[in-house]
């Protein structure tokens, strides 16, 4: 089977955005939301409180997002419901009201895809909430209700909030909010795939979903992967799915993953020993413990044979999101790996993902502190902002870097060298993640694109610093 995944996503570099915690609109377009107590903006966020930040906010920021060179919004969710996150969805129709409702994400997703901005929405379809209509009228008429068959109910009395009984219903991880849908109804396999439909028809770019390894329906994935293409062929369609993924990269499910497989030992590499232990432990990807160039090449081409060259080109590559920590806090605050782990990131095969802030040195730990207002300019990492604006610059450029091939030239010790090459054009990319000079033979090298460098038969490659080099067309 040839496997065909959009091509527009191999040339995308993402912005992740919590939407709540991204900006709030200085314009009063709607005056409800000028009168809502929204928590302060500064402050330390909390499980659940709401900062106020809505579409027509991001609508306002589109130049800069556009200037920074982001080129697809990821939104963690938009539809209404009664948590900052929005993971407990009240209604899949409905744009939550505080973020502006319908009315502003379809003046935001005409004025993205203007900037040429591809969108791409979060899909929680595992699970609903506790306020889904459907689920609040088997509350209200327990066993009488028309829809109780929509999900996984083992015996009344339900207990939805009372935390001293059971919940007598299956929640996601067992949390009685969030109350599991039975896929095998095929009632509710039809109204999933309609609402990704809609919301296609609407005019997204594509779904990211949201756990979707808890769908054990037979055929589910490939049934959606078949009715959202019938309508966008290009739609893209990634899966949250933190570890090997081969099971949903067959070329009949998903384009990609979040690509935590590279997250993890990337950091592990650039940041060391610097990692912040207890912003990782709990998690699902291991950045951690410290891994060697040999190590972290193994570890790259291992990923790399996991899956079609095809789905490779569209991966979504992380560093961090909203279920992590925040890259400058698990480095400790060190600059140095910020700026090795945006390298390797923007030159691996597959869609860098940026989330919202990391591009100007927001800090934040484990959730919720992870999803703290986006920081007012004069608190901005100057130096973190150009690291990223060059890098993406030199992206957009070199098609090498978005489509080439992928080999490694030299793994030792500290040092780590590879090319990416496509047809006539071949770029290097050289990290010296130690603490002291190394000096390496590369190819002959026609231009420095990135990093100060001397050239010559061996280069010497300064101290926890990395280069992009463009390689002679007659080496």
């Amino acid at each position: 089977m040839q496997i065909q995944t959009p091509d527009w996503v191999k040339h995308a570099i993402f912005y992740q955005i919590f939407p709540d915690r991204f900006s709030r609109a200085t314009q009063p377009y709607k005056k409800l939301l000028k009168q809502m107590p929204w928590e302060d903006w500064d402050a330390t966020p909390t499980l659940q409180g709401y900062k106020g930040g809505d579409l027509w906010g991001v609508m306002e920021r589109l130049d800069y997002i556009q200037d920074l060179g982001v080129n697809a919004i990821y939104f963690t969710p938009i539809f209404q419901s009664a948590s900052n996150h929005r993971y407990h969805t009240h209604d899949y129709y409905r744009v939550d009201p505080m973020l502006g409702g319908n009315e502003a994400f379809r003046d935001l997703l005409d004025a993205a895809h203007d900037r040429d901005i591809k969108v791409v929405l979060d899909g929680v379809f595992n699970h609903s909430s506790r306020g889904f209509f459907f689920f609040h009228d088997v509350l209200e008429n327990g066993s009488n209700s028309p829809w109780l068959d929509w999900f996984k109910i083992h015996e009344f009395p339900l207990h939805p909030y009372t935390g001293e009984f059971p919940a007598n219903y299956e929640g996601w991880a067992g949390n009685r909010a969030l109350p599991v849908f039975n896929h095998d109804n095929p009632a509710v396999r039809e109204y999933i795939m309609e609402i990704a439909e809609y919301w296609i028809e609407f005019g997204i770019d594509g779904w990211r979903l949201d756990v979707p390894f808890e769908v054990k329906a037979p055929g589910f994935w490939q049934e959606f992967r078949d009715r959202v293409k019938a309508i966008n062929p290009e739609a893209y369609i990634v899966g949250e799915v933190w570890g090997d993924s081969r099971e949903w990269l067959d070329g009949t499910q998903f384009d990609g993953v979040m690509n935590y497989l590279f997250a993890g030992p990337t950091i592990a590499f650039a940041a060391g020993d610097r990692v912040v232990l207890e912003q990782v432990q709990d998690r699902d990807y291991h950045p951690y413990p410290p891994l060697f160039a040999g190590e972290y090449a193994q570890k790259m081409q291992s990923l790399l044979e996991l899956y079609p060259w095809e789905i490779q080109l569209t991966q979504l590559n992380l560093l961090a999101s909203h279920d992590t920590a925040r890259l400058l806090t698990i480095a400790g605050g060190d600059h140095a790996s910020v700026e090795l782990c945006t390298l390797l990131l923007m030159t691996f095969p597959g869609a860098p993902s940026i989330y919202y802030g990391d591009e100007v040195g927001l800090p934040g730990g484990i959730d919720p502190d992870s999803r703290r207002g986006f920081p007012t300019e004069e608190n901005w990492n100057l130096d973190i902002d150009k690291v990223h604006r060059q890098l993406i610059a030199i992206r957009h450029a070199y098609p090498a870097l978005r489509t080439g091939t992928y080999q490694v030239l030299h793994a030792e010790g500290t040092t780590y060298v590879f090319e990416r090459s496509l047809e006539d054009q071949t770029v290097i990319i050289a990290v010296n993640v130690g603490t002291v000079p190394v000096k390496v033979a590369l190819p002959k090298i026609e231009k420095v694109l990135y990093g100060e460098l001397t050239l010559g038969e061996q280069v010497e490659l300064r101290d926890r610093a990395g280069y992009i080099l463009l390689a002679s067309s007659s080496r």
